[in-house]
């Protein structure tokens, strides 16, 4: 019979039993490795938070502006070509609401002599810059107001001293209720609070504001029946060909002196300085993350340094270069991974709580979770390479002699 013969072959390490040596390597030096998961786990959850509240908050914004629209014009009074107040004539509203496309108009006069007070015991510098506004029955329907306490002003009381207040106005003034014994000090006059006004997005002069009739504000007020802002509903599709004629038509002799403002302009504005605050927070989240992958490096370098005796005996036994190699590598991969689960849920839960805070929808994209784990996978992979070919190389006997 022919001799038979041994033939020894190399048995590779497959992918389970990397995830096995290598999350035995990191459960043997647990502090080490929570502390530097904690580094990664920062970088990703100030990611995903940023990222997510950023994203809730345009959420909340696109859907303020569903409700509110973006087809609000307003026009006011601007300033002569002597540099004097100019004031539009009190036929505006009617000129404007015969342009097509207008769907509603309203306005408001401001009575600048008159001071809102709590009661007549009120020193008279403690006003607390309340305005005191004439309006038409029609404001809220065309700014889209709603009112949180008794009801809008009717034919009948805005005959009558009865004012309806914005609600910072009620705040300050510590007016939560409405009915005949809730009075505030109007312009010298009593007034009764039939009203409370709902915070008003694209209008929030009113929020400050006590609002009264056009008719009351001109017999017992002074009001001299100007009107200073008007708010102009249009058709959707034609807001920018409204636009344009809205000068000239509310004064026809000097529309030069008009001033036209789309208010949804505004909170676009607001919207995206938050988004470019939102930027630099994003970049400083990855300068943290990029912190936590050098944490993950410097673990990686001095768990090679301390066990050049493990590797030296593996090596001994046959492991070759390749598996000492993907060993440290699989280590380092699972210590980010470890680290980036730790932040996304962090991160989400920040979004989360923030969101509600603020009582926005809450939005984590997909593509923002799955970019922040592939993140941490290529730190995790760029930290490790260095430290596993350094162990790779190490001879049997240099290691096993090793102190």
């Amino acid at each position: 019979m022919p001799d038979a013969t041994l033939v020894l072959r190399p048995v590779r390490l497959t992918a389970p039993d990397l995830i096995r040596v290598g999350s035995s390597g990191l459960r043997s030096r647990p502090m080490r490795v929570a502390l530097s998961a904690l580094g990664i786990a920062i970088g990703i959850a100030a990611m995903i938070s940023v990222i997510g509240i950023s994203s809730s908050s345009r959420e909340a914004f696109h859907r303020q502006i569903a409700a509110l629209g973006t087809n609000l014009l307003t026009v006011s009074p601007g300033q002569s070509l002597f540099g004097d107040q100019a004031h539009l004539p009190t036929e505006a509203v009617a000129m404007i609401g015969a342009i097509g496309h207008v769907e509603s108009i309203s306005a408001t006069g401001l009575v600048p002599d008159a001071k809102v007070y709590r009661n007549d015991h009120i020193p008279a510098a403690e006003s607390g810059g309340i305005a005191v506004l004439a309006t038409r029955l029609d404001l809220l329907h065309t700014v889209g107001a709603d009112i949180v306490a008794g009801t809008y002003l009717n034919e009948a009381t805005q005959h009558y001293p009865a004012v309806v207040l914005g609600s910072d106005a009620a705040a300050h003034l510590g007016v939560d209720s409405t009915g005949p014994d809730q009075q505030i000090h109007l312009g010298g006059q009593w007034f009764t609070v039939v009203g409370i006004l709902a915070p008003v997005g694209l209008a929030p002069e009113l929020d400050r504001a006590a609002l009264v009739g056009w008719p009351v504000a001109a017999d017992l007020l002074g009001f001299d029946s100007f009107p200073t802002t008007l708010y102009t509903r249009t058709d959707p599709g034609n807001v920018e060909a409204v636009q344009t004629l809205l000068a000239r038509t509310a004064n026809p002799t000097a529309p030069n002196e008009v001033d036209v403002s789309r208010p949804s302009d505004a909170l676009a504005a607001q919207h995206a300085a938050d988004s470019t605050l939102g930027g630099l927070l994003l970049g400083l989240g990855s300068v943290a993350l990029l912190v936590g992958g050098i944490g993950v490096a410097n673990t990686m370098v001095i768990s090679v340094l301390e066990r050049r005796g493990e590797i030296g005996l593996r090596r001994a036994l046959g492991a070759t270069r390749g598996d000492i190699r993907n060993q440290f590598l699989a280590e380092a991969l699972l210590l980010s991974a470890l680290g980036g689960i730790t932040g996304l849920i962090l991160g989400t839960g920040v979004t989360t709580c923030y969101a509600t805070i603020q009582a926005w929808p809450t939005v984590v994209p997909s593509w923002a979770m799955l970019l922040a784990f592939s993140a941490t996978i290529v730190i995790g992979a760029a930290a490790g390479i260095y430290p596993a070919t350094r162990a790779s190389r190490l001879q049997p006997t240099e290691a096993l002699t090793a102190p």
